[in-house]
């Protein structure tokens, strides 16, 4: 059920009413009594999907949950031996390179 905004051009009182869709219009204002009450416009309500990976917990399958975990661990193992592989190359162009400009 949505909510509606009311506001009365008699008295200014402006309120929301959680109410059906079937449900008629609010004429008479809950403050004064008159009947110069009025439906507003609304922005109507949007979807926000919050937290982590909405789609990969509700959705996603067992068998791709396991994959996904595998290749985390993985990449995770992947970096420290990139740093040593560096660290050696690193080393090696120094070497050569410091013999050449020295001289």
């Amino acid at each position: 059920m949505p909510t509606y905004d009311y506001q009365c051009d008699a008295c200014g009182h402006a309120f929301e009413l959680f109410q059906g869709i079937n449900e008629s219009v609010k004429k008479k204002c809950p403050e004064c009594k008159k009947l110069k009450l009025r439906r507003l416009f609304g922005t109507g309500a949007a979807i926000v999907f919050k937290g982590s990976g909405f789609y990969e917990t509700d959705y996603r399958s067992e068998s791709y949950k396991k994959g996904a975990a595998a290749a985390k661990k993985a990449k995770d193992k992947k970096p420290d031996s990139d740093k040593k592989s560096s660290a050696k190359a690193d080393k090696k162009k120094g070497d050569s390179s410091g013999g050449k400009a020295a001289s």
